[in-house]
């Protein structure tokens, strides 16, 4: 067993500092503020003497050589081992620090290189997993008996009844701050009525549909990913490997399903939440009644609309649930990597929303619009 570092100060002469017991980081973390303190009252014509020292490393080192003011004492007893790793400590604070290369042409390249070769690898596989989920598909459509119904179930309870009362908040406050900036405007120019159009075309198109991927790409997402994650960090994922069960059918199938499924259904809700505050806005703003309301939005928003709404919630469940297993499949097994993968995915998925709401934009740009 170790003995404590101890630190003896004789006054005869000019002084001799006797050091015994153990001298490394372990047994120093308690007393290394005391130490110090006292390693800095010794005089510097002192007489040393390590003799009775026991172990040394690099810490006890660095601790005496910043004491002898990063010089040899003149009286110095010490042993062979314990000189050479102070020796390899004052040399190695002696080399100068090497200065840093400036930025140029060709890093600019390399950077650019790298980021294009992570792209491709994470393009890889996620067309991997999709590759696998399709056949995960087949082979549960060929056997109706495989289908893992409780995985979804717990899934479509999870990710649609839970992010209900959220998703319900954020819509409703959406709408009445979306109907009373409307309000502002048109009541300048005489148009009340035209808040309806604005509210359901803004709300059922576009604002319901993204505003609703949002937020369950920041819950439901990062969740997915975490979840898998923990899995892969604690190696339940490898147990399911070896015991023959397909992870993408017990754990990414069931997700992918739930998000595609519940996402329509938390949009309509999400709506018509948004369409109600707006509703409560413009009666308090601008005398609306709630039946005026009600009487004509049909007429000014066709039923495509809806649809479209409908069909952007399918496919950005469908994608965020992707891209959230995608991520949390490539966790490493350590809390860091899990950290990043769980951030990336959430970014990610949000991004490829955005981007795929312009191409639905784009492409629907004919569809429901009354001119």
């Amino acid at each position: 067993m170790a003995t404590a570092p101890a630190l003896v100060f004789e006054q005869a002469g000019e002084g001799r500092a006797v050091l015994s017991g153990s001298w490394t980081l372990r047994d120093l973390s308690t007393d290394a503020a005391v130490l110090r303190s006292r390693l800095a009252a010794v005089p510097p014509a002192a007489q040393w003497t390590l003799a009775a020292v026991e172990r040394l490393d690099s810490f006890g080192a660095a601790l005496l050589w910043h004491a002898w003011g990063q010089r040899w004492p003149q009286h110095l007893d010490i042993a062979a081992e314990h000189r050479q790793i102070i020796d390899e400590l004052a040399r190695a604070g002696a080399r100068p620090l090497p200065r840093p290369r400036p930025f140029g042409v060709l890093d600019l390249i390399a950077l650019l290189g790298g980021t294009l070769l992570l792209f491709l690898r994470h393009l890889t596989d996620f067309v991997r997993l999709l590759g696998t989920l399709v056949g995960d598909l087949y082979t549960v459509l060929r056997q109706p008996r495989s289908w893992p119904l409780l995985e979804i179930s717990a899934n479509l309870h999870k990710v649609g009844v839970k992010a209900m009362p959220v998703t319900a908040l954020v819509g409703f406050l959406i709408g009445v701050v979306l109907s009373y900036l409307s309000a502002l405007q048109l009541k300048a120019f005489g148009a009340d009525i035209f808040i309806v159009n604005i509210l359901g075309l803004g709300i059922i198109r576009e604002l319901g549909p993204v505003l609703v991927s949002v937020l369950v790409a920041g819950r439901s997402g990062s969740a997915m990913t975490a979840q898998l994650g923990v899995m892969r960090v604690t190696e339940e994922v490898d147990a399911l490997s070896a015991m023959g069960v397909s992870r993408s059918l017990r754990l990414v199938l069931p997700k992918v399903v739930a998000l595609t499924l519940a996402m329509p259904l938390l949009v309509l809700w999400t709506s018509s939440v948004a369409l109600f505050g707006g509703m409560v806005s413009a009666w308090l703003q601008l005398d609306l009644s709630f039946g005026f309301f009600l009487e004509t939005l049909p007429r000014v928003v066709p039923i495509a609309n809806v649809y479209i709404g409908l069909a952007k919630g399918a496919v950005f469940g469908l994608l965020i649930a992707l891209v959230a297993c995608h991520f949390g499949l490539r966790v490493a097994p350590n809390t860091e990597s899990l950290s990043a993968n769980t951030t990336a995915s959430v970014v990610t998925a949000i991004t490829l929303v955005i981007l795929v709401d312009a191409v639905f934009a784009i492409a629907t740009r004919s569809i429901g619009v009354p001119l």
